[in-house]
């Protein structure tokens, strides 16, 4: 099986948006953005999602629209993040929204913390 992906040139920024606009995308590139390659078994996991079969949309979105690459490999995906090509691109755009995701986090266990129970 091979992967369709966009070269560089054809990544477009509402293709890049609207992929990271979604909770569960945004986090495969959190995971991803560690850097290296990984499978998509381990991506799961980390995410702690059961079912493979509900991410193959998700995949295929963040492949079509250039922020990832994903290549067979034995039975296994291997997922890398496209982030030379989108920092080429898009400067600094993926730090911001990495860093904007980030203090979504801080303000989310902030205001859990300070709940009343």
């Amino acid at each position: 099986m091979t992967f369709r992906h966009p070269d560089r040139d054809q990544i477009r920024i509402e293709d890049v948006l609207s992929a990271l606009g979604n909770s569960v995308r945004l986090e495969v590139v959190r995971v991803l953005d560690a850097g290296g390659e990984h499978n998509c078994t381990s991506v799961l996991h980390r995410l702690g999602i059961t079912a493979k079969s509900t991410m193959t949309h998700h995949w295929r979105v963040l492949r079509d629209s250039g922020v990832i690459w994903q290549r067979p490999s034995g039975r296994e995906n291997l997922l890398v993040l496209r982030r030379d090509d989108l920092d080429a691109r898009y400067p600094g755009l993926l730090d911001a929204i990495l860093s904007g995701a980030r203090a979504d986090d801080a303000l989310e266990q902030h205001e859990r913390a300070a709940a009343p129970a």
